[in-house]
């Protein structure tokens, strides 16, 4: 995990001057983290006394409910820019800021016996009707999607063949209903699957590196479980975890 020796210490302090009593907080965690952040906060309610409460959505969606006052104390964003954005704005605590993941791209379809055997220049056949991404204005996946594209000289070809999900949990869901033959979504949201036949990994060199940062709120930063919640994504406990959903992480 990028955590900063820095960042660690600070979260260290805070929590000296935060209350130890059970505290509740609102984490807000973009969409194709959800899964794997569930799973974390399930451990974490165990070792704990706190109670958390996740709100999920596309990046760029949380981010605009934060800087118009939404009352969430935790942002994990599905990349590094919007939490650094809080920071310099006042509406999150400068010195928080940790990468917890590093995502991957995947192509996916609900049919396996379309990618059998096949690999990624099956994005050349015109016969496919059509591929979900996320919303690239709003969802880093959909950012990641459209460069993986254009690095494949194949975004004009598709223009007219795209739709969009507001976040990558809407794209997944187009794929799964069969409104899409193929997604270009998250390897989280596929993880733990009988085998990989049914996506193809995008090779990162297509896409700019995902980060899953995440940053203390201001209105989190007096809150026990907001800060011990932070500190817990950094345990060897929950890197196996994010791990286990298809992640990569941080040196």
């Amino acid at each position: 995990m990028r955590l900063l020796r820095s960042s660690l210490l600070f979260l260290i302090g805070l929590t000296g001057i935060a209350s130890s009593d059970a505290e509740s907080v609102a984490v807000a965690v973009a969409a194709n983290f959800y899964a794997p952040m569930d799973a974390l906060v399930q451990d974490f309610e165990i070792r704990t006394d706190h109670d958390v409460m996740l709100i999920s959505g596309s990046t760029g969606s949380l981010y605009a409910q934060i800087v118009n006052g939404a009352p969430y104390d935790v942002f994990i964003a599905a990349d590094a820019r919007r939490p650094a954005l809080l920071a310099t704005s006042g509406l999150g605590v400068v010195q928080s800021q940790i990468t917890v993941a590093l995502g991957q791209l995947v192509l996916w379809t609900a049919d396996r016996d379309l990618i059998d055997g096949r690999d990624l220049s099956l994005l050349q056949d015109d016969r496919i009707r059509f591929l979900a991404i996320a919303n690239p204005d709003l969802a880093p996946y959909g950012e990641a999607a459209r460069q993986a594209l254009v690095a494949m000289n194949l975004w004009e070809r598709w223009a007219s063949r795209l739709v969009y999900g507001e976040n990558v949990a809407q794209a997944y869901a187009m794929v799964a209903t069969g409104n899409a033959e193929f997604g270009l979504i998250a390897r989280s949201q596929v993880s733990g699957r009988d085998g990989r036949s049914d996506y193809l990994l995008v090779p990162q060199v297509l896409y700019e590196p995902i980060h899953q940062d995440a940053i203390l709120l201001e209105r989190g930063a007096g809150n026990a479980a907001a800060i011990a919640l932070l500190e817990f994504l950094s345990t060897s406990e929950a890197r196996a975890i994010i791990r286990g959903f298809g992640y990569r992480l941080a040196d």
